[in-house]
């Protein structure tokens, strides 16, 4: 049984280098159903609708985009909305790219880049919301500290994050579910690893406290998920 009092530390099969592609699209496929079916993108919305908009166009650019789908679901959810929004998808792996760009060919304002969320150019580029979803359990405590100060220094306006609850019951639930139905061996090796990997709230808080945050909102959501809203004009704390 893992030890659920502290952080794993074992790498995820996702990602190391030089993976087959067609299981790597696989993999991205059934992530995709999962989120669906266990309020993954629940968490994202919710967040962007207790935002203050207005009429201008507002950029959203997703760190760790993966297979793209969290942007088709908020293009989707804008349009609905009557809002204007440009995403932006970034990750380093080109095969996550070139997959997310080819799922997304009817949204004429999502596009993707291949690039490293630690390289400095993407600041050229004006992001008024950043975002990630089930990205940071993939980092170690001081690169998690230094990918949310990036987060923060690359939006203006709103920091949102989605990411896992770490408990043994998530954890043995992800890990019966996707047994059942997942084909994908990095599915059934990552899904249960990723809770492992992920922070409680009392970490979070600690993480949160070193990158030199704040005020923000710290609130758990259905399927045992976090939801981060930081608010660079606010004056909240959690």
């Amino acid at each position: 049984m893992p030890n659920f009092s502290s952080r794993s530390l074992l790498p995820e099969k996702m990602d190391q280098q030089n993976l087959p592609v067609p299981t790597t699209q696989q993999a991205l496929a059934e992530i995709e159903f999962i989120n669906k079916w266990l309020g993954g993108y629940h968490v994202i919305l919710n967040a962007l609708a207790s935002l203050q908009w207005t009429n201008q166009t507002i950029t959203i650019m997703d760190f760790g985009s993966g297979g793209g789908d969290n942007l088709r679901v908020i293009a989707d959810w804008a349009t609905k909305n009557n809002k204007s929004v440009r995403l932006i998808g970034v990750d380093i792996n080109p095969v996550m790219t070139t997959y997310a760009a080819s799922r997304s060919t009817a949204f004429d304002n999502i596009e993707f880049i291949t690039m490293s969320v630690f390289d400095n150019r993407l600041l050229d580029i004006k992001s008024d919301i950043t975002m990630n979803s089930l990205f940071c359990h993939h980092f170690d405590n001081s690169e998690l500290v230094k990918l949310i100060q990036v987060m923060h220094q690359q939006a203006t306006q709103n920091v949102i994050i989605n990411d896992l609850h770490r408990h043994w019951l998530a954890y043995y639930s992800i890990k019966l579910l996707t047994a059942l139905f997942s084909k994908n061996y990095l599915v059934k090796y990552d899904a249960p690893l990723s809770v492992a990997r992920s922070l409680t709230r009392k970490e979070w808080k600690e993480i949160l406290h070193q990158a030199g945050i704040h005020h923000y909102s710290l609130r758990w959501m259905w399927a045992w998920r976090w939801q981060i809203i930081i608010n660079k004009n606010s004056q909240h704390a959690d």
